[in-house]
């Protein structure tokens, strides 16, 4: 290698290191800790076992009596 470019390597353009090795550090914890804005109204914590009842219904996984049974046992 020629002396300019340990430069690239060493001096000039080390900042370029430290920004990408900060910003694989932020998405890194980003996504191990859950903080990601999906843009759903309710978050998971949130949903209440008659809301996961509502979508299941509304994506067709169950049909309406079936909805209509659990939504009793809900309500008890």
């Amino acid at each position: 290698m020629e002396h300019g470019d340990w430069m690239f390597f060493g001096g000039g353009y080390m900042w370029l290191l430290w920004v990408l090795i900060i910003a694989v550090i932020v998405i890194l914890l980003t996504r191990l800790t859950g903080n990601n804005n999906s843009g759903s109204s309710v978050s998971k914590m949130e949903e209440t076992p008659l809301v996961i009842l509502k979508k299941r219904f509304a994506q067709g996984e169950i049909d309406e009596d079936e909805f209509k049974r659990r939504s009793r046992e809900l309500e008890k």
